[in-house]
């Protein structure tokens, strides 16, 4: 029995705030069963039917009490939360007075958290004791980002958020009331330090990947960093990264922009040494001023780096290939076993081989490698999972922006007829010439445009696709 959690949050009837509240509106009706059982009276109620149907079916029913005292609270379903963090939520505690419009106000408010993707509740009651569970389904939780509170380490910021807030985790929902709950106590833990500013979060893009992260930031005193050091001799020593230092020297102090430089410019520099299982921890900062309420504050940034040992490939385990075989996957991946474990090249091996398939027309096509590694011999093998998908057609090529006789150069110029095994490469190639006009095209035909946009629409029904190619 699905409840949709709202993303802006009601008052907390968790906090004991019960005045004024609004069930969600219900998708459907289910019944409201009840039964006698050994003396004990027993209630399953759907999270979202709202409180005044949910009164009305009680008075007619006349077989449940109108209020309870709790017994027990108990809950079921989360993998992830206890019973005793869920029941510290909900505020109930044995000997607590209940009645079922309260109950259904807890359900709402739990649902409303956003870490839980459906929430009911039972009980059973005898002797007017009610045994209460609720029954959730936990829902998609994201890591957090502390992206600009260098007073304090994100061990600090995490331990007051979990004495305010029972569910949390070190990870938050993508919306829903829990945020605003974790927004308040950040607030507090800067006011214990006099420090002025609103907290705000923000669902992102993770600094590598295209996973989420809530970021939390606070829009008080800023600090710029004066000087990036790192405590491993590798990248102390290492010219590319003294002539990128300036990524972040100079700049307004960012976690995000810290992890960027992390992956983007520090990484690289272990990954091509042979170094992929290097780790970095959380920045050591030093303050010039704890305040930061002043234009010179400063700080350091120590980029704590965990390099782990140099490894060498092994090889590759092929699984889920059809149309290329082990031979010709080995080929398309540079490293060869017995050599370094150049993180850089193999990366770029696992797309050669995304890109052969899509010059076969499988445009789907991933590759999945999963490392296994030999801490005995120091080397790395790769378990490589790749789901081909289906095969591809050309359908219709759609053209829009150009003259009639710029449209019909670039029509001769497309190599690929409709019917044809589509050819992601010869797609890319011909895109890469249209990002300005081009002779080998056009000709000497005056053709403008300042931008060129291009969209792919698949059919996967047909295994046909059509290519849409806008000029403005």
């Amino acid at each position: 029995m699905l409840i949709s959690p709202a993303i802006s949050p009601n008052p907390s009837r968790l906090n004991k705030k019960n005045s004024g509240r609004s069930s969600q509106t219900p998708r459907q009706h289910d019944k409201i069963l009840f039964a006698n059982m050994g003396g004990h009276r027993f209630a399953l109620i759907p999270a979202y039917v709202s409180s005044a149907v949910l009164a009305a079916c009680f008075l007619a029913a006349q077989t449940a009490p109108p209020s309870f005292v709790v017994a027990e609270v108990h809950a079921s379903g989360s993998h992830r939360y206890s019973d005793a963090q869920i029941a510290a939520t909900t505020g109930l505690k044995p000997g607590d007075p209940v009645d079922n419009n309260e109950l259904q106000a807890i359900a709402d408010e739990l649902a409303q958290l956003g870490v839980f993707s459906r929430v009911n509740y039972r009980f059973t009651a005898k002797d007017q004791r009610a045994t209460i569970n609720f029954e959730l389904q936990d829902a998609a939780i994201v890591p957090v980002m502390f992206e600009n509170f260098p007073w304090f380490t994100d061990q600090e910021l995490s331990d007051e958020i979990r004495r305010a807030v029972p569910l949390f985790d070190g990870g938050a929902p993508t919306g829903g009331s829990l945020l605003d709950e974790i927004t308040s106590a950040l607030s507090v833990k800067l006011a214990s330090r006099k420090i002025k500013a609103n907290v705000e979060h923000t669902l992102i893009a993770q600094p590598s990947g295209d996973d989420m992260i809530m970021q939390f930031r606070q829009d008080g005193p800023s600090f710029t960093v004066s000087s990036v050091q790192f405590n491993d001799w590798m990248a102390q020593n290492s010219e590319k990264l003294h002539d990128r230092a300036s990524d972040l020297v100079g700049k307004k102090f960012s976690r995000f922009a810290i992890e960027v430089f992390e992956n983007e410019q520090v990484g690289p520099v272990y990954l091509s040494a042979g170094q992929i299982r290097v780790k970095f921890g959380a920045p050591v900062l030093q303050l010039s001023d704890a305040s930061g309420g002043n234009a010179s504050s400063t700080v350091v940034v120590q980029i704590p780096i965990a390099p782990g040992p140099v490894l060498h490939f092994s090889g590759a385990k092929w699984t889920g290939n059809t149309e290329l075989d082990e031979t010709a996957l080995s080929r398309l991946v540079a490293v060869k076993a017995g050599d370094l474990a150049d993180g850089l090249r193999l990366a770029a091996g696992w797309q050669q081989v995304e890109l052969e398939y899509g010059h076969r027309g499988y445009l789907d096509a991933k590759v999945i490698p999963v490392p296994q590694f030999d801490e005995t011999d120091s080397t790395v093998a790769y378990n490589v999972k790749i789901t081909e998908g289906p095969q591809y057609s050309m359908g219709e090529l759609v053209i829009t922006g150009l003259s009639v006789d710029a449209e019909r150069r670039l029509r001769n110029a497309w190599r690929l007829a409709p019917g044809e095994v589509f050819d992601k490469t010869f797609l890319d190639s011909t895109l890469a010439q249209l990002e300005k006009p081009t002779v080998a095209i056009f000709g000497e035909l005056p053709v403008h445009y300042e931008k060129m946009g291009n969209w792919l629409r698949p059919n996967p029904q047909d295994h046909v696709v059509d290519v849409l190619i806008d000029f403005q």
